[in-house]
């Protein structure tokens, strides 16, 4: 008989961990610092339906963090389950983990907390004579005092795992990060009153209202006074809340505040898609500010990602990115002098014209998302077409929208002049200064800037920025109208591909024809480039098709192409329009204000800096002391 192999060092046993060492090794990912604490409780306390919730915090929140609600509390006999790992009222099977809309579910964090911390929770249903106490993960419940609702006393955060304390900051940046998450929190639910203390101190309160005002407490007045409200819905996706305008963006990305069905993200698809919508009026590395709610059903997006749930993946992720990509955009479309305040934008049609955006029958997710928004990822139809070619488109759009047709392509100050039919060759036409915002032209100084008088005092433009957005805008309104074109390559480019890249190859064909590439699987480690959209035949094709298969991975789609495309189109308006020092008369000066009423984002040039400017009268009676 072979004997039995003894049991030594060399082969270890293996043995089931004590449930203490299981809670702390979980609390690695749940517990990460004093705001993870925070968050996990603040989530606990809205899904018990809390409308009044108080945080307090001591040293940081690593002394004491304190979390009160008026929730509807725990019956005591569930008591020794809350604190127990893997215990939660949320979910009871794999359907509610799919359809999870609560805030926590995983029934982790209490008993976590418990494990790296003194932990006491007091709590009183709405039904109970008194509350009920109880401490640490093997206690028993005892009577207590309180009012109906949920106290979590957590204190001497890490006392029992000193070598995890070592790794925390500072007691002001640990506030720091709590603060913030309170701020998140706080800003997805305007309907609750939050109140933050630390040290004794009160340092935030905010009581119940909308969203505009809980958005202008907590993020500024700065922020309240530049942002657009949004509201778009398509199938099943739902888009609320305020894109901060171009001039309310910032050095850092401290001012993005995204939320799916209440819950705050950061996720890369959505930020994407955000950025990219930013990316026309947005100059240099400057980063926007915003809020924005993505409400759908929970079977369509996955939040059991992370332990964290910061992260989340969605069914249908291309069709989200366009979604957002749209809906931001048609916002910052109003970035105009005569939108400021005004009703949604209306949308580009097909014809060039202007069409309020139906809503789609009901139908099938993608079906309806279709109908909505019909072009693919960065598909930008009459890419291929000449010059010459985008000239005509452009003269057909102008005429078909009912306006003076701008010539990008003749040089000086002819597309300046051709909008003097604006009107009617009259300096100054007798109409009411509400409909003109930007008002009558005055002058040009040293042939660089248009000055103008209005309701409101002196506006400045900068003429050549400003005929830059207008041609810019006019050319992609004529591209956007016809068909994709594609350019095959007389010799493939072939390049070697890893298993991924020829794995999305393979698997988004369609998605790829429909943006102009033909891209072939030679090999398991061959791509071969057949045809690239026109618009791009000039372009490094193996570095454009590893760009676009990296998108249509990570993305769903590829907006690689749109920005390569508005980048030419950008080269070509900025060449074209009216160069400093040249004199205009003042019914061409009135004729290029009054086109930039009439184009979108005319408040910033394709580069994203201003190009206007408001000087009221109360600003100019101070530089001269009137009035003192």
């Amino acid at each position: 008989m072979n004997a039995v192999h003894p049991v030594t060092s060399q082969y270890p046993t293996i043995q089931a961990l004590p449930d203490q060492l299981i809670s702390q090794i979980a609390a690695g990912e749940v517990v990460e610092r004093p705001s993870a604490v925070v968050k996990e409780l603040l989530e606990n306390a809205l899904d018990a339906g809390a409308t009044q919730i108080t945080v307090r915090l001591e040293q940081g929140g690593v002394k004491r963090i304190a979390v009160s609600d008026n929730g509807r509390g725990i019956a005591v006999e569930q008591l020794p389950l809350a604190l127990a790992r893997h215990a939660t009222s949320k979910i009871a099977s794999l359907h509610d983990l799919e359809n999870v809309a609560t805030l926590g579910f995983r029934g982790e964090a209490l008993a976590s907390i418990a494990s790296v911390a003194q932990l006491t929770l007091t709590t009183r249903t709405a039904d109970a004579a008194h509350a009920w106490e109880i401490g640490g993960l093997a206690a028993s419940a005892t009577p207590a005092s309180g009012a109906t609702g949920t106290t979590v006393d957590v204190q001497d955060l890490y006392f029992n795992t000193p070598a995890r304390r070592k790794f925390l900051k500072s007691e002001q940046t640990e506030y720091g990060h709590c603060a913030e998450v309170v701020r998140r929190i706080a800003l997805a639910r305007p309907d609750v009153t939050f109140s933050l203390t630390h040290n004794g101190k009160t340092v935030d309160h905010w009581n119940i209202g909308g969203l505009d005002k809980r958005c202008a407490q907590i993020l500024g007045d700065d922020f309240a006074a530049a942002r657009l409200p949004l509201e778009e819905s398509a199938g099943p996706l739902r888009l609320v809340g305020f894109a901060g305008l171009p001039t309310a963006s910032k050095a850092r990305a401290d001012g993005q505040f995204f939320y799916v069905n209440g819950r705050f993200v950061r996720d890369k698809l959505l930020m994407h898609a955000v950025r990219s919508a930013y990316q026309d009026v947005l100059h240099g590395d400057r980063y926007p500010s915003y809020v924005l709610m993505l409400e759908l059903d929970p079977a369509l997006v996955d939040v059991n990602v992370h332990p964290s749930k910061i992260e989340v993946r969605f069914r249908d992720s291309r069709a989200v990115h366009q979604f957002i990509f749209h809906a931001v955009s048609r916002a910052l479309s109003q970035t105009s002098a005569t939108s400021h305040g005004a009703t949604p934008a209306p949308v580009p049609s097909s014809g060039g014209t202007l069409a309020w955006r139906q809503e789609p029958q009901q139908a099938s997710f993608g079906t309806q998302f279709s109908n909505q928004y019909p072009r693919q990822f960065g598909e930008q139809p009459g890419v291929g077409q000449s010059l010459a070619a985008y000239g005509a488109l452009f003269q057909n759009d102008a005429a078909q929208a009912g306006a003076a047709p701008l010539n990008p392509f003749m040089p000086s100050t002819s597309g300046i002049a051709s909008l003097a039919a604006f009107n009617g060759g009259e300096a100054n036409p007798p109409l009411p200064d509400h409909e003109f915002p930007l008002g009558f032209a005055l002058a040009q100084l040293h042939g660089v800037f248009v000055l103008a008088q209005n309701a409101k005092g002196l506006v400045v433009v900068d003429m050549h920025a400003a005929h830059e957005r207008i041609l810019y805008e006019q050319l992609k309104n004529a591209l956007d109208g016809d068909a994709m074109y594609v350019q095959p390559l007389l010799i493939p480019i072939t390049f070697f591909a890893d298993g991924i890249e020829v794995g999305t190859a393979e698997e988004h064909q369609e998605t790829l024809s429909a943006l102009g590439f033909d891209i072939a699987v030679m090999s398991p480690t061959t791509l071969a480039v057949r045809a690239v959209p026109a618009l791009l035949k000039n372009a490094d094709a193996q570095t454009l098709a590893r760009d676009v298969l990296r998108d249509v991975r990570e993305y769903g789609g590829s907006r690689v192409l749109l920005e390569r495309r508005n980048e030419l189109l950008g080269t070509l308006a900025c060449h074209t329009a009216v160069r400093a020092n040249r004199n205009l008369s003042i019914t061409e000066m009135n004729a290029l204000l009054r086109q930039m009423e009439a184009t979108e984002r005319a408040d910033q040039c394709n580069h994203g800096r201003p190009t206007w400017s408001q000087l009221a009268l109360s600003d100019l009676d101070k530089l001269f002391m009137r009035g003192q």
